[in-house]
């Protein structure tokens, strides 16, 4: 049975799309079987898992208005050793398209459904807003990994986050949770992030994921070569932290 996690926080730039195909990248090395499914209409985590938006024939658009199978739209990254379910500007579209629709929250989930024996994991990448989009990944999805800089205003968005995943559980999907959250571009030369990631630790105990994804330069330098950090140099100090991160991950889900 695949284990479905949203990577999610209602504020941009916070590295979300980075986390998601670095972990995907990340289980798919210790050998796990990845889908990663892309619910951005930006396209960004496609790009950054080898794959051209602007080449698909099938994206996940087609999946959430029943077009199309999962089996059908997802490609293989050879690059990355994953699955994609990829996105381009077509997605915009489905906001619209889907608000009319029977089912509309749950489409992804029942697409999901059906690929359920074909993989160990599946990371959705959320967009930044709560749209259409973001609840249908909310609702198909066992649990939320939040990452985070451990910054004053990032404290602020992660309130919104979890009163939007109490509502969430409470209304539509009484399995969701927050797996952990995850403290990216982690500098501990700057005070206050060591105070913010202490004060994170303080308050939702467990629920910080052992793992720091430090700042690093290929980390951020990897997208513009079209592949997650984990496979453009494995051995930078991001990379190892990534690989870190998919190891605790896959105890993390054993003790669930």
């Amino acid at each position: 049975m695949a284990k479905i996690f949203c990577v999610a926080n209602q504020k941009g730039g916070v590295g979300k799309t980075t986390s998601t195909v670095n972990l995907a990248a990340g289980l798919a090395k210790i050998g796990q079987r990845v889908l990663m499914i892309d619910l951005d209409p930006q396209g960004n985590a496609t790009m950054g898992s080898g794959v051209d938006k602007r080449q698909l024939e099938l994206t996940v658009y087609d999946v959430l208005i029943e077009s199309a199978s999962v089996a059908e739209a997802k490609v293989h990254s050879e690059a990355c050793g994953y699955d994609v379910l990829g996105a381009n500007r077509e997605l915009a579209g489905a906001e619209v398209e889907l608000v009319q629709l029977e089912r509309r929250e749950k489409r992804l989930k029942t697409a999901l459904a059906a690929a359920d024996a074909d993989y160990d994991f599946v990371l959705i990448d959320c967009p930044p807003s709560l749209s259409m989009l973001t609840l249908n990944g909310l609702c198909a999805a066992h649990g939320v990994i939040v990452p985070m800089q451990c910054e004053y205003f990032a404290l602020e968005g992660l309130t919104d986050l979890v009163n939007t995943i109490k509502q969430v559980h409470a209304n539509l999907n009484k399995d969701l949770q927050i797996i952990g959250l995850l403290r990216v571009m982690f500098d501990p030369r700057i005070t206050l992030q060591q105070q913010v990631s202490e004060q994170l630790k303080g308050h939702f105990a467990d629920k910080v994921f052992n793992t720091v994804i430090p700042r690093n330069v290929r980390l951020a330098e990897a997208p513009s070569y079209g592949v997650p950090g984990v496979v453009f140099d494995p051995q930078a100090k991001g990379s190892q932290a990534f690989i870190e991160f998919a190891e605790e991950m896959v105890q993390r889900i054993k003790t669930m």
